[in-house]
């Protein structure tokens, strides 16, 4: 069984069939700091097995014991079963030790991710193990985007559940853009009033001719907010919220015109965008703008607490620069500042909000366009447009987290046939994200320092549901944590048929977990979408 975990751990010493039972009689012994993971132990083993997992004493024989060591790695544990001691999941922190209960989640079989037991009450059990593990990599996330189709709370707080399940502790929330705003305000109602719907949805890529006559919409309550945040760090995930300045920005514009430029177009005609794409219109580099989004950035940040959430996103990628270009203000501010172009207003407008963040115990990590212009020193990027934006950020000593479009992009098409759902971008297999290498091997040994993580992207413009998350997302979801997580060799070293071999027992279990993945066979009758235009060409621009 232990060789059938996956992400894969460092080592796993199976010692054989007969080992340890799960049953009534099993308790859990919680060291001081390891108190969440018991808590969601008795919450999910509990539940899937229906047993009480009471608290007892470290010395009883079927015991489930939870400490702290700090001599091994901050996220790393171990995890040992003996006849005499039953379970023993000792982590280099709290969340080393959550890890650790992960593995023994995915020991006892699929019945474990389960919310309800299957039949009678009765012993589960795997052989005796000694396994000793720890990640590769600091930042290993997923982003999903929710501004482009909202994903209700409910959803979000299950896709953490998944995240945790794979051991990945990043969730960057994308909570703004053209097509919508999906968090409240309370100093600028409109934001959710008016940003948060739009009338209408194109219906496949851009080049399609259906339109989906629906509005469109949501946006969380600030105790939604709240709630998701405490929800992912009961489970040792940081949440990186985005708000996406300087462009991006339709649908705020929309709600407050005196946002945009104003001396080029007339913004309060605008409305939410319901295209896909990128639209011409972006914030005006005015100090009113600043102050607005100031506003912004100090509700946020009550609430995603700096422990939780160290990083803020704030997007500048795709900002169109041609309405500065035609702006009398710009212009004049680009002068006023001694600017060179419209590239270094935008840095300009990026670096006002670094030193903002900055003096407020946050860092600012955006989107590898930020590095055009100059990026202040405390920056970090996230590495989009393939690996270049990351191998020069790192080399100037930025630290980066590695999200290459061409191979971590889950919105992505999975297979080249024509039954793919809205096929969109490059065909990126199972096989290809597992030999995703987010250290180019080019960099030099101070800026792989640099490299702090990686991360897979979802961009929801064809994904209406949940279910068409989880199609995009899933089974490249667990390809992608290995990558993360392991100590994996070079791409063309990997034993994918190994992966593929413990896939086998990874799908039951997301089949319990109710997870839509898409079959190896290929996508079911009805996750299939004939006749929506998608864009299945290959090395076409990326963004939909």
């Amino acid at each position: 069984m232990a060789m059938e975990l996956i992400p894969a751990p460092q080592r796993a010493d199976d010692r054989g069939r007969c080992g340890f039972v799960l049953d009534a009689s099993t308790t859990i012994a919680a060291a001081p700091g390891t108190a969440t993971t018991e808590r969601w132990l008795r919450a999910t083993l509990g539940a899937a097995f229906g047993l009480p997992l009471a608290p007892g004493p470290e010395d009883a024989p079927r015991a489930v014991v939870l400490r702290t060591d700090a001599t091994l790695p901050p996220e790393g544990y171990r995890l040992t079963t003996t006849p005499d001691e039953g379970v023993r999941i000792t982590g280099g922190s709290p969340a080393g030790v959550f890890w650790g209960a992960q593995t023994l989640r995915q020991l006892l079989g699929p019945e474990a991710f389960r919310r309800a037991p299957v039949g009678e009450a009765a012993a589960h059990g795997f052989g005796y193990t000694d396994i000793e593990d720890a990640p590769r990599f600091g930042w290993r996330g997923l982003m999903l985007d929710v501004a482009r189709h909202f994903m209700p709370k409910d959803d979000v707080l299950r896709y953490l559940d998944l995240l945790a399940a794979h051991k990945l502790n990043v969730f960057h929330f994308h909570l703004s853009d053209d097509q919508g705003w999906r968090v409240e305000i309370k100093r600028y109602p409109r934001l959710t009033e008016v940003a948060a719907w739009r009338p209408r949805t194109k219906y496949g890529h851009r080049a399609s001719a259906l339109w989906d006559e629906t509005p469109h919409g949501g946006y969380y309550t600030q105790d939604d907010i709240r709630e998701i945040v405490a929800y992912a760090a009961a489970r040792h995930i940081r949440v990186v919220p985005e708000i996406d300045i300087p462009g991006h920005s339709q649908a705020a514009i929309s709600a407050y015109p005196e946002l945009g430029n104003t001396d080029v177009i007339d913004t309060s005609a605008l409305g939410v965008w319901d295209d896909w794409g990128v639209t011409p219109n972006v914030l005006a580099p005015a100090d009113h703008v600043l102050r607005f989004y100031e506003g912004v950035f100090e509700e946020l940040l009550e609430l995603f607490p700096a422990e939780t959430s160290p990083f803020v996103h704030v997007g500048g990628d795709e900002c169109p620069k041609d309405q500065w270009r035609r702006s009398p203000a710009a212009q004049a501010r680009i002068k006023e500042l001694g600017l060179a172009d419209e590239d270094e207003l935008q840095s300009w407008f990026i670096r006002h909000f670094d030193t903002w963040l900055t003096a407020r115990g946050r860092r600012l990590i955006g989107w590898d366009e930020i590095l055009e212009g100059g990026l202040a020193p405390g920056a970090a990027v996230s590495s989009w447009r393939g690996y270049a934006g990351g191998i020069a950020a790192a080399e100037a000593g930025h630290d980066v987290v590695m999200c290459p479009e061409q191979q971590v992009y889950l919105d992505h098409r999975q297979h080249g046939g024509p039954d793919e759902p809205m096929p969109i971008g490059y065909v990126r297999t199972l096989e290809d994200v597992y030999r995703f290498e987010p250290v180019p091997p080019s960099l030099s040994e101070e800026a792989v320092r640099h490299v702090i993580g990686t991360q897979a992207n979802v961009w929801s413009e064809v994904m209406q549901n949940r279910a068409r998350v989880d199609y995009q997302v899933f089974p490249r979801l667990a390809a992608f944590a290995e990558v993360a997580w392991s100590a994996l060799p070079a791409p063309d070293e990997r034993d994918f048929t190994d992966f593929e071999r413990r896939m086998t027992a990874h799908y039951a279990r997301l089949d319990a977990l109710g997870v839509g993945y898409r079959p190896p066979s290929g996508p079911l009758p009805w996750q299939q979408r004939p006749g929506i235009l998608g864009r299945p060409i290959e090395g076409a621009p990326p963004n939909v």
